[in-house]
């Protein structure tokens, strides 16, 4: 099973992720500590007709370690911006009659996938999280300490020496979440983002007329039935709207571009019902414009432009002037209000990223 069948079947019939009444963390520090290990003990055999025995001290167990496991099911920070403070168990002491210390429990935290994780001593990351299942050993456990029976020698048969446990690491980190998706909506406010989201998979983000309706980042489900190719999954992001200065820090949607850089297929929604204060080519100009200035490889990526509200009288002249303006822009038409073009741009997108990941696949086999 895929990533995206994975995430689809966790996500359930519903296909969205669903943030209501539940804040949406994508970002936050955490600090992490690995369990110290148990002190080594100092004993000896004391037993009937043995009085000299010997040394029997068990060692310390190993402290737990920091673990981050990738999970499916979790699409959110949240758990960790309220609770930052993190710490494996202490391993148990060693103890007499050679008996070792228990290792203390391992830490595991639960990630969505494609989250980074960054030292923010260094300002490196140092992890990324991108398998369900892929287990990531942040901080290790500090190592037990010897009981006094490794210190037995010749000349030294009676040892009272044991060692202290090893401290566990420590360190903070910071963790950002770049959600994992096949297609990423960019568009400016109203354009119809939430609306396409909406009609073309099972997420229900709200819509409404007025800018910003879109608060959080919404991940959908396009289901394909093939009888010969069987039963395909795509995933689809719809970022908050995007508004000139996005990349810096105005608007909603400069903190969210981070989710669309792992696409493999950017679609640039156009609002076509221009009025005097909105232009179709002046916004997809700006939109191009804000992906550059926030990370120029973005422009690299894959793109399809759709022309919604191609109901609207005049959608179709605003399109003509669009299309003489960027003549080498691939564009579709479509109406999320009539659902006209829908079918046909589904079809488009599975063609398209089927197309960039059986490159890339390809492109990582000649790099190997």
């Amino acid at each position: 099973m895929g990533l995206s069948e994975k995430i689809s079947a966790a996500l359930g019939k519903g296909g969205g992720l669903c943030f209501v009444g539940r804040m949406f963390v994508d970002e936050c520090t955490v600090k992490l500590t690995a369990g110290d290990g148990g002190r080594g003990c100092v004993g000896f055999r004391r037993e009937k007709y043995e009085p000299w025995g010997g040394p029997n001290g068990g060692d310390g167990g190993k402290g737990g370690d920091v673990v981050l496991i990738g999970d499916v099911n979790t699409n959110n920070l949240v758990d960790y911006k309220y609770q930052p403070h993190w710490k494996g168990e202490r391993g148990e002491h060693g103890q007499g009659s050679d008996c070792h210390g228990r290792e203390g429990k391992p830490c595991e935290l639960r990630m969505p996938l494609g989250t980074v994780v960054t030292d923010v001593a260094t300002g490196k990351a140092v992890a990324e999280i991108i398998a369900d299942g892929q287990r990531i050993v942040l901080c290790n456990g500090g190592n037990g300490g010897w009981g006094n029976t490794h210190f037995k020698t010749s000349t030294n048969r009676a040892p009272k020496r044991a060692n202290e446990g090893q401290d566990g690491e420590r360190g903070e980190y910071r963790l950002v979440l770049k959600s994992i998706a096949d297609v990423g909506l960019v568009g400016f406010p109203n354009a119809g983002k939430s609306s396409l989201t909406t009609r073309i998979t099972k997420a229900r983000p709200k819509t409404a007329a007025y800018p910003f309706t879109t608060l959080h980042p919404q991940i959908g489900v396009i289901e394909y039935l093939d009888e010969v190719k069987g039963h395909r999954r795509l995933l689809l992001a719809d970022v908050p709207g995007l508004i000139e200065g996005a990349h810096e820090n105005r608007g909603l949607g400069h903190r969210f571009l981070r989710h669309i850089e792992r696409c493999a297929l950017l679609i640039f929604i156009i609002d076509m019902a221009a009025t005097d204060a909105r232009d179709p080519r002046g916004d997809y100009k700006h939109l191009l414009n804000e992906l550059e200035l926030y990370d120029p490889a973005l422009l690299a990526k894959p793109r399809l432009v759709v022309a919604n509200k191609m109901d609207v009288p005049e959608a179709a002249a605003q399109l003509a002037k669009f299309q003489r303006r960027f003549k080498t822009v691939d564009v579709m038409e479509i109406s999320c209000l009539t659902g006209v073009g829908l079918e046909r741009l589904k079809k488009e997108l599975l063609k398209r990223v089927g197309k960039f990941r059986t490159q890339e696949k390809a492109s990582r086999g000649a790099a190997a």
